[in-house]
Formats: C-alpha cells, structure tokens, sequence
C-alpha cells in the first residue's frame, strides 16, 4: 500500500491528465465547428449538382494542337460608361469600391478568394479566368469565332478578383495541378459550371481531381 505523498501525487496527476483531456476536446470541439463555417468546407457548395454537371461532360485528351495566342481572344471589352470588364469586376466584387470619372477604381477592399488575402489597392488585385484562356483553346474551342473568343474572356461569371501571387501560381493550369489553398470545394464547382455552360471538354486527369474534391464536399 503506497504512502499518502505516493497518494497524493497520483491524484495530482490524475487531475492534470483529466484537464488536460478536457481542453483537448474543447479545442477540438471549437475547431471542428470553426471549420464547418469555413469556406474551405464548401458549405455553400451544391456538390451534387456540380458532380451531374461533371458526369455531362466530355473526356476527351486536350486539343494541343489549337495554338493559343492571347490576341485571340479579346479582352477588358468596353462595358459602358467608360468603364471595361476589368473595372466591372473589380465593382462588383469588391467593397465600398469608389471609382474616378474614367471608372478607375481608386478605393475599396477586396478579398481574394484563392488565398484569403485581403486588397486595398486595385492594383495589387488580377482578374483571373476561372477556366484560363489557354485551358479553353486546348478545350474543345477551336471552330470557335472571334467574337465568342472575346464573349468567354470578357464573362463576368468566370472573372475573380484574387492577388497577383496567386494567379501567378495558377497560370494555366487545370485542377489536376493547381487547386486554391482555400474553398477547393466552391473552386471546382465553379470550373465544372463554366466548362458546362460553354460546353468545354475535360480531360481524364482533370476529371479526376475535380470528382476527387466534389466528392468530399458537403452535399
């Protein structure tokens, strides 16, 4: 039978092992509902209907034979009022935006959706192609004419606002080599609506990663 200090310490350490379970279930407990508020869960992504959208489209190997050449496809179109589609964009997505009398934006935030970063200057933000012009010429675009070329850069649908960095990163690629750091799950619902709405092909790696993320999303 071990003494009363022998005792005493056991209980003591006891206690401590049963606060520190307690805070650990506590922290997790608050992350796990931290997270389900996240964008990064997809919460507000319908997956069901972005995997049918994906099960509808074509797979077929990408048309690398198209030649992409950026002139092809006209972009930052005149919206009006003297303001282009890059500006449009930038109004529409940003913050207590002010623009000057050429509807330059002069002021606003702006949260890039790629990495959470957070813009005061428009100059620091990019317009991102959701789909890049380069995935759509190699895509199933090549009968494709000038103008439609220039109604596919100029849609506002596909426009992001998100940081120089992360559109760097981007580039070109599709989702079997790049995915955002965040809100994956809202990212390739939202490739799938556009490669759907213009009745672009995917290819067997992209389709893929695409039902790979679709399919851990919350329905």
């Amino acid at each position: 039978m071990g003494s009363r200090r022998g005792r005493t310490r056991a209980g003591a350490l006891v206690s401590l092992l049963l606060a520190a379970l307690v805070a650990a279930i506590t922290w997790w407990t608050q992350q796990s509902g931290d997270a389900s508020d996240s964008p990064e869960t997809g919460a507000t992504t319908d997956a069901v209907a972005a995997l049918d959208q994906l099960a509808s489209l074509q797979v077929r190997p990408e048309d690398t034979g198209n030649r992409y050449d950026r002139d092809d496809w006209p972009h930052w179109s005149s919206q009006g009022n003297s303001c282009n589609t890059r500006e449009i964009a930038l109004q529409q997505q940003g913050q207590d935006v002010r623009t000057d009398d050429e509807c330059r934006a002069v002021a606003g935030t702006w949260l890039s959706s790629y990495d959470g970063v957070v813009m005061h200057d428009a100059g620091e933000a990019d317009i991102d192609h959701m789909v890049p012009l380069a995935e759509a010429a190699r895509s199933g675009s090549r009968q494709w004419t000038r103008e439609q070329r220039a109604a596919f850069a100029n849609d506002l649908d596909q426009l992001l606002v998100v940081t120089a960095r992360s559109n760097r990163q981007k580039g070109d690629q599709d989702p079997a080599t790049w995915l955002p750091e965040q809100d994956r799950c809202g990212y390739a619902a939202h490739w799938v609506r556009v490669k759907a709405k213009y009745e672009l092909s995917v290819d067997q790696a992209e389709h893929e990663a695409l039902e790979a993320v679709l399919t851990h999303c919350p329905a």
